[in-house]
């Protein structure tokens, strides 16, 4: 009987202490603050606010994403420091802003490396992508994965770009970060890094005489405004990357975890889906702005990866051999190389 009556005692309390697990597993109570460069209406936003619908749902609306669109919360690096710091718990930006933190992430940002945008995604949600990621936590920071941009290409204010020659001399703003300074040095530009935030008013005022983003950015920020001549180049792809603050990331259940995730890769599939659709209509939004459009041939781009291959070369050691290698040859394998 007393066996009988110790067994009951000890199968209560179990069952106590899984409900406290329980309990203690629920999806708690928060606000995130999710921070961004571009504005409401660019195709960024636009996954974020479908990330925050798919949170809040998914949470039962115990989980808020308030969304600072805009630069409101500072430039890339300002911010990428808010987020280590846990000052801002989420941010997405271009990850090439990362290699200042992890030299591997450089390899994004090598001039004419993706051909498509299909190429991109089989490469960043594939081992290289994950591989990337690994190397976060101990920089204070957790990957969701990697969203959609776009190609960039160069603007100015000075004369068409036809050719390689033409960007001789420019005063060209670029990313705030080596490979992306080097590609345009290596071009015979003068390359600047500015925040993104700072942008506008440094076209307008001549401060620089051209920059080089995507056309979503192009519209987004009203650069067709201030600019009269865009070449397609489409020198680089950008995929963006969706960061936690490791601060933050370390407080929540597992189950929250899981929850962020999931809605981080549902959202990634929608945000590149809308990207890639407006792609055109930014084009034909900015030849109605006015702005004189070049599209180069074959050759012409030809020339330009000529003119910057030594870029690869360059950093090919300071960003790491083995993920480098790793990048093209999964490129050959998709090319059927």
């Amino acid at each position: 009987m007393r066996i009988t009556k110790t067994l009951a005692a000890l199968l209560a309390t179990a069952t106590l202490l899984v409900g406290a697990g329980a309990a203690e597993a629920e999806i708690s109570q928060r606000t995130i603050k999710f921070a961004a460069q571009n504005s409401k209406g660019h195709p960024q936003v636009t996954g974020m606010e479908r990330f925050a619908e798919i949170v809040k749902d998914k949470s039962g609306g115990k989980i808020t994403v308030k969304l600072f669109s805009g630069g409101t919360l500072g430039g890339d690096v300002q911010t990428l420091a808010s987020v280590q710091g846990g000052i801002v718990e989420m941010s997405v930006m271009n990850a090439g802003i990362l290699s200042g933190t992890v030299k591997e992430f450089g390899v994004v940002d090598l001039p004419f490396l993706f051909a498509t945008p299909q190429e991109a995604d089989a490469v960043m949600d594939g081992p290289v992508g994950t591989a990337l990621e690994e190397k976060l936590p101990a920089q204070r920071l957790v990957g969701l994965g990697f969203w959609e941009l776009g190609f960039r290409h160069l603007t100015n204010n000075r004369h068409a770009v036809n050719g390689v020659a033409d960007v001789k001399g420019l005063k060209i703003r670029t990313v705030q970060s080596a490979v992306p300074l080097a590609t345009f040095n290596a071009l015979g530009a003068n390359a600047v890094p500015l925040p993104y935030p700072e942008l506008y008013s440094a076209l307008e005022t001549g401060t620089v005489d051209g920059q080089e983003n995507p056309l979503a950015n192009i519209v987004n920020a009203k650069f067709t405004e201030v600019q009269k001549y865009l070449t397609l180049t489409g020198h680089q792809y950008n995929p963006q990357i969706v960061l936690v603050s490791k601060v933050f990331w370390d407080k929540l259940d597992p189950e929250e975890q899981t929850l962020l995730r999931d809605a981080a890769t549902e959202a990634r599939d929608y945000q590149r889906k809308v990207s890639r659709e407006a792609n055109a209509g930014f084009l034909d939004e900015i030849k109605k702005s006015g702005m004189e459009v070049v599209e180069p041939t074959a050759e012409q781009l030809g020339a330009f990866r000529a003119a910057v291959e030594p870029v690869v070369a360059e950093f090919r050691g300071t960003i790491g051999t083995e993920t480098v290698d790793a990048v093209f040859t999964q490129l050959k394998t998709l090319r059927g190389q």
